[in-house]
């Protein structure tokens, strides 16, 4: 009761490692519980000064991914300015609060951003039955590529956000080799490290309120693409799926080509990729998050990889990390992954 009525008792650590030193996280009075920080966006948006340009890839198998570059107002960035591309959470978009948060931090640090959007995410449905899940790294390829295209010459980053995290870092260690001089440096805000971790703890205790959600929107989208879907998933056992589990090994895992849900968790998870993280990398995580359990946090392998920083509070929530004064709140997250960008990016190297 203390922590919720006086969260300056015990504030999370400022963690360090290498050469970046993380500023100190205290949750704001009243929202030291993880659900209150997890929940801070849907109570109180802020879309304030982001405009975006949306551009559309085409996908070699005739679909579509849709990019929005987002401009700050404020904030007149040359063409010489580096450029961050951001990958967002589930069913989440370019444009989530926690993504508008990012961009103006990102532009306060003279960094331009890129929000991708998943597919069927951009706000239009997509053109095949392809969809996405938290290994799906072909298509972060493809949006990278375009990235090298569309912004040349300039120091690049990524920050990828819940399972856009795992999707990031599944990326980063897969092809380190190649990105070693296409990406300067990365953040991953939150990301799950064991999927089947993530998976069971997503349908029991606390967690489970999150839940109905996204299954929902995950269902509707189901519903509305039949038509492409039947034959290659079982439509009737995924809409009638109660957990993530049971919708992964009815939906994701038959539409990817995966056994069952436990070899897309076993094959996806990013934890057997942080070894091969070759770009400097900052990971946040709170080991209060409610929607991912602690015991999935690889302390150790992340303290092993030089070209990771460990971000790790004990508070802090899900995609949370709210700080500061009443009707004066701060996001403590986004702005350390901008400081972190921005020492990457402009270093000389």
């Amino acid at each position: 009761m203390s922590d919720l009525l006086f969260p300056w008792i015990s504030p999370s650590p400022a963690p360090r490692a290498g050469w970046f030193e993380l500023e100190t996280f205290q949750p704001a009075f009243g929202l030291a519980n993880p659900h209150a920080q997890t929940l801070w966006d849907a109570v109180r948006p802020d879309g304030r000064g982001v405009q975006f340009q949306r551009e559309r890839i085409d996908t070699p198998d005739g679909d579509f991914l849709d990019m929005d570059i987002a401009r700050v107002r404020g904030f007149d960035l040359g063409d010489d300015s580096p450029v961050v591309m951001l990958l967002h959470g589930l069913e989440g978009s370019a444009r989530r609060p926690y993504a508008l948060e990012a961009y103006r931090h990102l532009a306060r640090q003279g960094i331009r951003a890129v929000g991708m959007n998943y597919r069927s995410c951009s706000g239009e449905m997509n053109r095949t039955a392809r969809l996405y899940h938290a290994g799906e790294t072909e298509d972060v390829a493809i949006a990278h590529d375009w990235l090298d295209r569309r912004f040349p010459g300039v120091p690049k980053g990524m920050i990828g956000v819940s399972l856009g995290g795992n999707v990031l870092l599944k990326y980063l260690g897969e092809r380190r080799e190649e990105l070693g001089i296409r990406l300067r440096a990365a953040v991953a805000i939150s990301p799950p490290f064991d999927l089947a971790m993530g998976s069971a703890s997503a349908d029991v205790g606390s967690a489970r309120r999150y839940l109905p959600g996204f299954m929902r929107s995950l269902k509707a989208k189901v519903q509305a693409r039949e038509a492409l879907l039947d034959g290659q998933i079982d439509i009737p056992r995924t809409l009638a799926a109660q957990t993530m589990r049971e919708f992964d090994e009815a939906c994701t895992a038959p539409l990817f080509g995966f056994a069952d849900a436990d070899d897309y968790y076993a094959r996806c998870s990013s934890r057997r990729f942080l070894a091969g993280v070759r770009t400097p990398t900052l990971v946040l995580r709170a080991e209060d998050d409610p929607l991912i359990p602690a015991a999935d946090i690889p302390y150790d392998l992340i303290a092993l990889n030089p070209a990771l920083t460990s971000g790790i509070t004990q508070r802090g929530g899900h995609v949370g990390w709210v700080e500061g004064r009443p009707f004066a709140h701060r996001r403590w997250a986004e702005r350390q992954a901008a400081r972190f960008l921005a020492a990457c990016l402009f270093s000389v190297q």
